[in-house]
Order: structure tokens, then C-alpha cells, then sequence
């Protein structure tokens, strides 16, 4: 039975190896239009995409808006990533969160509103390993209903682990689609592994994550390429795991340990037209905007088919409270080196910078001016309890 289930989950990510290698020449009917709407716009035209956005976002989303926090548990990393502040060889300060301080963090987060938090980590089997996720999970699903996971790629059974803990969501960016760029971006690590990072949603949804997100790393590779073969993987994701609901995310490079800077650019109207385009291709995928966007650029695009804003975030492990800065260390060849000092501020290195520095409740408050419903919970597990009947009733 493993053997079979091996051929068919090589045959599926087979199946999109070829589709991906044969963009942009071979297109379904649906990526043919969705080309189309990537084509050199007026700025009428580009208008009426944003229009057409905004409608079918309110037929199928209504006004709501789900906020999300992302919560760093490690910023230790083996990969060796050109555009990553996490990147291996950057000499940066590290932490782990204990499990302890994962709870403390949490608890701000769900104190200012939150209840819907993903999980965030570099790559590294030494420091994130051997249940960490598992009890970090199990330690906050009692005060946070919804909990998601970016962290290093797993096989189907460990996901399991991770959905029978308490999460429900995954989320893993392929950064770039193209496999010559990826590799050059990619020097060390298990990450430089393209195929095996590509089925890796598939590998999700076979360990039953219920929600599942994608997305790629604009400033890499040119932007309509880069977004006509992540919209060909949503296609494609679409019939494979059509049980899970979708998320899509096309972020930008942001500055970051290690100063490196965006091979192509992918101006804001460019942005706007990749948004409408998969809105209009794909109605009812959700469309995330993080906080690594400016604010003014963010209210804009709220009400254009935007269904999911992070706020308040911060990208280093113990941003929200300084937990971790007792533990604060180096990682030299993949091995901790103790500080022989530190300064009393000191604090573990984020992984990019943030754009959007506001609080949460002035984007819910921005929110709500544009009309829009903030939505800090829309799930519950009791959801999927039975209902207890006693009788007479």
C-alpha cells in the first residue's frame, strides 16, 4: 500500500513538473486568460480590472477580512538563501523560543485581538526538531483556534503529526518558479531541492491540512512569469486537493540581513494587476497582504480582493515581548557559539523588515472606515465536535 501511495504522489508532482516546464509556450484555457489579464494595460483598463476585482470579492467574500499574526519560534536556519536575513551564513543573533516563551507570545497576540496565529521557523533539524512544532502547537490550540505553519518542508506523515497536534494551516512559498533562478538563489541546504519543495502543498493535504498556501517571491524573477506559474500551481492544486480551500500570497523582497537587492522589479500598479488577475481568475481563492507592504498601499488594495492582512507583526523570535534574549547566540557552520557579551538591547534578527508598522487595531479601525469587517476569529474546533444529544431532545 506505501508503494502505491508513493507512485501516485509521484505521478501527481510529475504531472506539474511537466506543466510548469512547458510555461509559458502550453497553457490551459484558464492560464491563456489569465495571461491575457497580465498583458500591458491602460490605465482605464487596469480601472475596470480593479472594479471587476472589487465585485467578485464581494460575492464571494462579503466585507470580511480575516487578521492573522505570524509568531517566530526560530530564526536558526542550515539553508543558505542569497535574499534571506535567516539565510546559514549571515551573522546574525539566534534564539529558539522555549516553549514557555512560544505561550507568552502567544498570549500577547490573542490580548490584542488575535486568534488566528501562524507559526513561523527557519530550517534546522538540530534546533526545531523532535516534537518542538508538536508541543508548541498543543501548548496555545487551547486560547488560539486557529493555528497555521511556515516552517521547512515535511513528508505527508509528519504534517499528520502536526494536524493531530492542533494546526490547521500550511503555508509554503516556492519563492521563485524558476529552476535556474532557484537554484543560483539556493546554495546550501535541503532547500535547494526545487521538486521536492514544489510538492510539497500536495504532501500537506495528504497529512490533512484543511488550508493550504502558496505564493512566490516577487523581485526575484520577471513578475509575469513568476505569476503566471504560480497561478498555474494554484490550477493545478485546485484539481488535486480540491477538498482544501486556498490561500495566495505574491510578497515583495523587503531589505534584510545580508543586503540583498531585487534582481527585477515589480512596481505597485504591477502588484495591483497581478491581484486583480487572480481574482478574477480564481474567485474564490483567498488572497493574503502582510505587513511587508506600506500602509498607504495596503488600505488601497484592501477592498480589491485582499480577504487576509497580517498586523502588528514582527519577524524575529520574541518580537512581541523580548522573550529569547537570554539565549541569544550565534550559529557558526551550523553549530551554536556562545556570546562572550552582548548589548543590554540586543535583540534576535528578523527575517526582513516591515513596511507596515501599525498596531492592529489601527488596520481594524482602518478597516472598518473602508467598510470592511475585520474578522479576528471565523473557526472553532468545536466546529467539528458531535453534537451530544440527551433524550427527549
Amino acid at each position: 500500500m506505501h508503494e502505491i501511495g508513493a507512485r501516485i504522489r509521484r505521478n501527481v508532482h510529475t504531472q506539474f513538473s511537466a506543466i510548469l516546464d512547458a510555461l509559458p509556450q502550453r497553457k490551459s484555457p484558464l492560464m491563456e486568460r489569465f495571461s491575457a489579464l497580465l498583458e500591458t494595460k491602460s490605465p482605464a483598463q487596469l480601472e475596470a480590472m480593479a472594479r471587476e476585482s472589487r465585485a467578485i470579492t464581494r460575492r464571494h467574500f462579503g466585507r470580511t477580512m480575516r487578521l492573522f499574526a505570524p509568531l517566530y519560534l526560530s530564526n536558526e536556519c542550515v539553508n543558505n538563501c542569497k535574499y534571506c536575513g535567516f539565510s546559514r551564513d549571515n551573522p546574525i543573533l539566534r534564539v529558539t523560543l522555549t516553549i514557555e516563551q512560544v505561550v507568552r507570545e502567544a498570549r500577547h497576540l490573542v490580548a490584542q485581538g488575535f486568534r488566528n496565529i501562524l507559526l513561523v521557523a527557519g530550517e534546522h533539524p538540530r534546533f526545531v526538531s523532535d516534537g518542538y512544532l508538536d508541543e508548541c502547537i498543543r501548548a496555545i490550540r487551547d486560547f488560539v483556534p486557529t493555528i497555521g505553519i511556515e516552517v521547512g518542508p515535511m513528508e505527508a506523515p509528519e504534517y499528520a503529526q502536526m494536524v493531530q497536534a492542533g494546526a490547521e494551516g500550511l503555508v509554503v512559498y516556492q519563492e521563485t518558479y524558476d529552476r535556474a533562478l532557484y537554484a543560483e538563489m539556493h546554495t546550501a541546504g535541503p532547500k535547494r531541492d526545487f521538486d521536492w519543495r514544489l510538492a510539497c502543498p500536495e504532501r500537506g493535504y495528504e497529512g490533512g491540512f484543511r488550508r493550504i498556501g502558496i505564493g512566490a517571491l516577487f523581485g526575484l524573477s520577471d513578475w509575469r512569469l513568476e505569476a503566471l506559474r504560480l497561478a498555474a500551481h494554484l490550477e493545478h492544486l485546485y484539481r488535486q486537493c480540491w477538498k482544501a480551500s486556498f490561500t495566495v500570497a505574491f510578497p515583495r523582497l523587503r531589505p534584510a540581513a545580508g543586503g540583498f537587492t531585487p534582481l527585477t522589479g515589480f512596481p505597485d500598479w504591477a502588484l495591483v494587476q497581478t491581484l486583480c488577475a487572480f481574482r478574477q481568475c480564481f474567485p474564490e481563492v483567498g488572497i493574503v497582504v502582510s505587513t511587508r507592504e506600506p500602509a498607504k498601499l495596503r488600505d488601497a488594495l484592501a477592498p480589491l480582493g485582499v480577504t487576509s492582512m497580517s498586523a502588528g507583526s514582527h519577524t524575529e523570535p520574541g518580537g512581541y515581548t523580548g522573550a529569547g534574549t537570554d539565549d541569544l547566540h550565534l550559529t557558526v557552520r551550523g553549530r551554536r557559539v556562545d556570546l562572550n557579551d552582548k548589548a543590554d538591547d540586543a535583540r534576535a534578527e528578523g527575517q526582513f523588515g516591515i513596511a507596515d508598522t501599525r498596531s492592529p487595531a489601527a488596520v481594524a479601525s482602518m478597516l472598518s472606515a473602508q467598510g470592511l469587517d475585520p474578522v479576528w476569529k471565523d473557526w472553532d474546533p468545536a466546529i467539528l465536535t458531535p453534537l451530544s444529544h440527551s433524550s427527549g431532545t
